[in-house]
């Protein structure tokens, strides 16, 4: 069994885990002035590709919490900071919201526009702004060699009302276009992980992953060789845990108060 009480970093996801659509949950300070308190470290992990740090910075703030820019990881940031460790300058096309873009731009990538020109991949992101073009332009260069490179795997996004296609949607389509599967660089992929531990220099073995769903969050965790923590304030269930076999959990809590408690 691992020591929770070694674990100095933590990874939390945000809807499910701290909060709950628009509804910050009361115990969620509790966890993070127990983390300050003992020397660690918070970072808000999520595979939502379509917004920045800085739309979920805003998001928490207006919900009372006193945190910044640097607190939040994306899974574009991971694509970013893996494509500038694999090429010198890196060159992409990029499938994604202006808000992804302007990301792209902020760690030195070039973005290509010209689709006769062959970047060293096409990035797919979760794209609220897709178009046909986009589509045609991107499997175009794919197909003449370029890499196929997927933000996160998720296959709906959570919206008010009824789930939204997501980027493993999309992939899909592409896959069934040029044959080619994409490499993923979000959860629940390890590499994801590396690039958290490049950015914060963080141990894996003073780090944990603190979510709600075991097909992301905790499946991370595993992949990753960190603590893996499940709460049941979202999607999953304590019976789900129990009969899930590819996914497992080192701790399960009823919320993140109960983790308080026990770091």
């Amino acid at each position: 069994m691992k020591d929770l009480k070694k674990i100095k970093n933590f990874l939390l996801d945000m809807d499910g885990t701290i909060y709950l659509g628009d509804r910050l949950f009361d115990v969620t300070p509790k966890l993070l002035d127990r983390i300050a308190k003992k020397g660690g470290r918070a970072v808000f992990l999520t595979n939502n590709s379509s917004k920045s740090g800085e739309s979920y910075l805003q998001k928490l703030k207006g919900m009372g919490l006193e945190v910044s820019l640097d607190d939040f990881f994306t899974s574009g940031d991971a694509t970013a900071i893996t494509l500038k460790q694999r090429y010198a300058s890196p060159r992409v096309y990029l499938i994604g919201t202006p808000s992804l873009e302007r990301q792209f731009l902020d760690y030195g990538i070039e973005l290509v526009k010209d689709e006769n020109d062959i970047p060293d991949c096409v990035v797919l992101g979760f794209d609220l702004t897709l178009t046909y073009e986009k589509i045609r332009i991107g499997c175009k260069m794919i197909a003449k060699g370029a890499k196929f490179i997927a933000t996160h795997p998720d296959r709906l996004c959570p919206a008010p009302g009824i789930s939204i296609p997501d980027v493993g949607s999309m992939i899909k389509m592409f896959t069934e276009a040029t044959g080619v599967v994409p490499e993923i660089m979000g959860k629940p992929e390890q590499t994801m992980a590396s690039a958290v531990f490049e950015r914060y220099g963080f141990a894996p073995d003073e780090t944990a992953m603190v979510g709600d769903r075991l097909s992301t969050d905790i499946r991370f965790a595993n992949n990753s060789g960190i603590t893996a923590i499940a709460v049941l304030t979202g999607e999953t269930t304590s019976e789900e845990i129990a009969a899930s076999v590819d996914a497992r959990p080192d701790f399960v809590f009823a919320s993140v108060g109960e983790l308080a408690d026990e770091i």
